[in-house]
């Protein structure tokens, strides 16, 4: 896309930057402005994991938590199940407690930005809706793991395994239905050149879709994005209110290929799969750490059917978690390169791929050339440098 600063037809100056793109692809205005909100926002980020992190860490290694989940069992008759979902509810509120103010923080740095739209009063009922769905799943999964512990201390990770298996797999298949609709309002998008458009994008693809839906993000945000969601009968396109509005129809179908791209490759149904297997030898993996007799003791639990060995088990599940996250962030990258090749051999247009990276970077404010180190540890995308780069080297295939 080019603009009075360019001074190539390609939009760059001749220089390059660390990530292989031409730097002139964005103001240095732009490049600056992405630098500040990384900056301002990534240590409140950081911080908010670390302190999560630490309080789990603290409560599941200590009898403090021992302690905290007997309490809290004590106000509801002191029974083992009084104990076990008081205790489950506990730590979950703990844990979004201690998360508010980085996650305020957070959100007030990107409205400084220009990225939030939406007041405090419609950011706490969201926190509210994500905290009662977090209890709505978390206490039935405590009550039914801790039901296999007390039938086997040594053995319910085999049965928990199986469980946690298919629960990830119904998640993934149910959260565009009842999940996606408690945050934004969905509608069809209205018939006419761009949606003609993006059905024939799908159908050039081989990919079946149900519709194309129109979220209702501006009153949250004004960043832009679209994705594919559901598997078979539920899938969808679905595009921002904000790109819609801001974006030309051409990167619109852009931004819509690279979702194409994810089905067309099966990564929705193949990232359910691999997130059911590594559920489940997640599962077995705390199945060992909570038989090992010195951190029962430390967590002051005498074993893994004591309620009070709650605190230990969601410990342990968030040390996995981040120990875990590079690996897995690794692998989203590698996808997300996939898809934008996608999105490139199906529509053979790298000039307006180029277009609809710059647009998205300069609108979601974004780092184009981060620090490496935060890349390979937090990005779940490359850069856009990197993006844009890989664009201009892309060849049609024969």
């Amino acid at each position: 896309m080019p603009t009075d600063r360019d001074s190539r037809a390609d939009g760059s100056d001749g220089t390059r930057g660390a990530g292989g793109g031409p730097t002139g692809d964005f103001t240095p205005a732009e490049r600056a402005r992405g630098r500040a909100l990384r900056r301002a926002q990534v240590p409140w980020l950081l911080g908010g994991r670390l302190t999560g992190l630490l309080l789990s860490l603290g409560l599941g290694l200590t009898p403090a938590g021992a302690g905290l989940v007997t309490a809290a069992g004590g106000l509801f008759g002191g029974s083992r199940t009084a104990e076990v979902l008081a205790g489950a509810a506990v730590l979950v509120l703990l844990g979004q407690a201690v998360q508010l103010p980085f996650g305020a923080r957070v959100r007030t740095v990107r409205r400084v930005f220009g990225l939030v739209t939406q007041g405090w009063g419609g950011w706490a009922l969201d926190v509210l809706r994500g905290l009662a769905l977090t209890l709505l799943l978390v206490l039935p999964a405590a009550y039914g793991l801790y039901a296999l512990t007390a039938w086997s201390p040594n053995r319910w990770w085999l049965p928990a395994a199986g469980a946690a298996a298919v629960l990830t797999a119904a998640l993934s298949f149910l959260y565009p239905l009842l999940v996606e609709p408690v945050f934004n309002r969905f509608t069809p998008m209205e018939q006419g050149p761009l949606r003609e458009a993006l059905m024939e994008l799908a159908r050039r693809d081989a990919v079946r879709v149900r519709d194309v839906l129109v979220a209702d993000a501006s009153r949250r945000t004004t960043a832009l994005n679209a994705y594919v969601s559901g598997l078979g009968a539920t899938r969808r396109i679905v595009a921002y209110d904000t790109l819609l509005r801001t974006a030309e129809p051409r990167e619109v179908e852009l931004v819509v290929a690279h979702e194409l791209g994810h089905v067309k490759h099966r990564d929705v149904l193949t990232g359910t799969v691999l997130g059911a297997l590594g559920a489940a030898v997640a599962v077995c993996v705390l199945g060992l750490l909570m038989s090992w007799g010195p951190l029962l003791d430390a967590a002051g639990a005498a074993d893994a059917a004591d309620p009070r060995s709650l605190p230990l088990l969601a410990a342990c599940a968030a040390l996995l978690g981040a120990l875990s996250g590079p690996v897995q962030c690794a692998a989203s990258r590698r996808i997300e390169a996939r898809a934008d090749r996608h999105a490139l051999e199906l529509t053979g247009d790298p000039e307006q791929f180029i277009a609809m990276q710059r647009r998205l970077a300069v609108a979601n404010v974004a780092d184009v050339e981060p620090p490496r180190v935060l890349e390979l540890l937090f990005a779940t995308h490359p850069s856009a440098a990197r993006r844009i780069a890989a664009a201009r080297a892309w060849r049609p295939a024969g």
